[in-house]
């Protein structure tokens, strides 16, 4: 026979606890001493996983307010918050004393009242200082437990039926400790049973957690000093036990303290003297998922890369703003919108982004620029991001020079922007504005991710590297075309001037570029990967086609065209060689593009065979109607 042993309770208090608690004090506590009504909780015994071992009280900033919406993954439990003014109050107060009476106060009401909760049972205590000039909060949690012995006389398994009872019990309602059968039950000798209760334990641990000794005693005082105990435990460690109460104190002694992590009595003390910066607190928060994600679900995923990445993004519309969000959720910190145009009424509901507010200015008497708003939006979003602005139009193949200055200029900074940055988006709503940035992102070899939208259908592509092997490398945007891009936007309807598509198709689209895009930094050679390769959070296709009307997604791939009129060798060298001049000849000219990458020619010889085969056809006809006349 053995003493029944018990698992101390832990606190888990987040940093949002001190930041409210800090707030509080200040604007309502101020020198107020007495004890303030706060509440924490524990997770509920069916929703407990195999990292919760431990019995942990949990606190945070909602743990001021009574909880109107309960969780039902939480049990909550409610204590009481002594804050005092000084250090020196803090370290002179009689802590025994003081566990003393919390525990005199659990005893008087099991002694006076007929039915207790399981609050009564669980109440917490925090005796703490708050030190709001360097933000160091000094604190001790308390956990009364009043003391009886108990001895373990028997251990068996719990029978399947009775697993059930209990946890049909629990989809009902919760109580962490009740009477499973009566008292005057009778077995099979005819000798009364002892009274079996139920206790559903806080964790999966082996030992019972600390809460288990107020119910206990409590049964004790009561002169039930012979029991049978079902510890139930939702992992399959379920226990029953045959209890006998060797001794009870009465008046009761009582215990509770939490100790250190070095498992010292003493309080614990809460720097967060650089986490009290709201930026700082903005930044702990939203980084929390992307932590959980690598401790709990994929610890070789590499988050460092993302932060280091400087990206572009050419379009601040309906598909930048969503890839900006997507972005800012992996915790990508540089991000540059371009774009020209100015955010009108039509555009808030679509576009994240912006607010009405933003569609109309008073000073110039038209909407905010998208790229200039865009960029400020991400910053009130999220301080911590480096983003900027840039208002500028992206030369067009199809749409002759009129400004040569001006656009030989837009074309210098869009260059300097490549430079800049490590990733590039290609987000514009005109296939012939995606050119210039194609002939950029494959001649200076960056990571280039396409997104177009149709009516009810979506394109996600990366472009491929000029360093792949020949056989490997894989295509661009324009790579399945026998033509040069041309002039789309010129004398279009009304609706050919907007873009007209299904509105969840964007928020689609853009999760799938940000996603495929993480995936690929996660490999090694990032845009030399091959299709369909894999990485440590899942494949790398090269294209993703979705349509919403069948509801149904294809990856693909499509090689490099080596006549391609955007990321063909002809076109980079050319690029590379003649620069600007090269890129004026195109614009004023597709066709000049189409002679140089070779599409001319490819259409000649395909004019040539078309006609070969009118002729051959002719022939054949004549034949055969000479047959017909011999």
């Amino acid at each position: 026979m053995t003493e029944l042993k018990y698992l101390p309770l832990q606190s888990f208090i987040e940093s949002s606890f001190f930041t409210k608690l800090s707030q509080l004090k200040l604007d309502k506590y101020k020198l107020n001493t007495s004890s303030q009504k706060i509440n924490g909780f524990l997770p509920h015994p069916t929703k407990l996983n195999k990292f919760n071992d431990t019995p942990i009280l949990n606190l945070d900033s909602d743990s001021f307010d009574d909880p109107t919406v309960k969780d039902d993954s939480k049990v909550y439990v409610y204590g009481d918050l002594l804050n005092v003014n000084t250090i020196q109050e803090f370290k002179s107060l009689d802590k025994q004393k003081l566990l003393y009476d919390w525990g005199n106060e659990l005893f008087e009401k099991i002694v006076n009242q007929e039915q207790l909760s399981y609050l009564d049972f669980n109440k917490f205590f925090i005796l703490s200082f708050s030190d709001l000039k360097s933000y160091k909060f000094y604190y001790w949690v308390a956990y009364p437990a009043l003391s009886s012995k108990w001895i373990i006389e028997k251990e068996e398994d719990v029978p399947p039926e009775t697993i059930e009872i209990i946890e049909l019990q629990l989809q009902q309602s919760y109580a962490q400790f009740y009477q499973l059968h009566d008292s005057k039950t009778k077995d099979s000798t005819g000798e009364s049973k002892p009274d079996t209760f139920v206790y559903i334990d806080s964790s999966l641990g082996k030992i019972p957690s600390i809460q288990l000794k107020n119910y206990l005693y409590t049964l004790a005082i009561k002169n039930l000093k012979s029991v049978d105990l079902i510890i139930y435990r939702k992992d399959g460690t379920s226990q029953k036990l045959s209890l006998g109460c060797e001794s009870l104190s009465n008046p009761p002694k009582c215990t509770g303290w939490e100790r250190t992590n070095q498992g010292k009595l003493g309080p614990k003390l809460a720097d967060l003297g650089s986490l009290i910066n709201p930026r700082l607190l903005a930044e702990q928060a939203t980084e929390l998922n992307l932590k959980l994600m690598k401790w709990r679900i994929a610890p070789d995923i590499n988050l460092d890369i993302l932060r280091q990445q400087k990206v572009l993004l050419l379009g601040a519309g309906t598909l930048g703003s969503y890839v900006s969000r997507a972005l800012l959720g992996w915790g990508f910190k540089d991000i540059t919108l371009l774009d020209n145009g100015r955010i009108s009424y039509s555009n808030p509901v679509r576009q994240p982004l912006f607010n009405f507010k933003d569609c109309f200015s008073s000073e110039n008497q038209q909407g905010e620029f998208k790229a200039i708003r865009g960029a400020e939006a991400l910053k009130e979003i999220y301080p911590g991001v480096n983003s900027k602005g840039v208002n500028l139009e992206v030369p067009m193949i199809g749409h002759p020079i009129t400004d040569e200055t001006r656009q030989r200029t837009n074309f210098e900074t869009l260059e300097k922007l490549f430079d800049e940055n490590d990733v590039i988006f290609l987000l514009m709503d005109s296939r012939e504005s995606r050119w210039l940035p194609t002939v950029l992102g494959a001649a200076k070899d960056k990571i280039v991710i396409n997104a177009a939208l149709g009516f009810d259908s979506y394109l996600i592509m990366r472009h491929g590297s000029i360093k792949q092997e020949d056989g490997d490398r894989l295509g661009c945007y324009y790579c399945n075309d026998v033509v040069a891009p041309n002039d789309s936007l010129s004398d279009r309807t009304l609706d050919q001037m907007c873009t007209v598509t299904r509105p969840g198709g964007a928020l689609i689209a853009s999760s799938l570029a940000v996603e495929l895009l993480v995936s690929l930094l996660q490999h090694p050679n990032k845009q030399l990967v091959k299709h369909n390769e894999s990485t440590k959070i899942g494949e790398i296709p090269h294209q993703i086609r979705g349509f919403l009307n069948s509801f149904s997604q294809t990856k693909l791939y499509t090689p490099n065209y080596s006549h391609c009129s955007a990321c063909s060798k002809y076109v980079i060298d050319k690029y590379n060689e003649d620069g600007w001049d090269f890129i004026r000849n195109c614009l004023n000219n597709h066709e000049y593009l189409e002679e140089i990458c070779g599409l001319k020619k490819i259409q000649q010889e395909a004019e040539l065979a078309t006609e070969q085969l009118l002729q051959d056809l002719e022939i054949n006809d004549i034949e055969d109607d000479e047959e017909w006349l011999n």
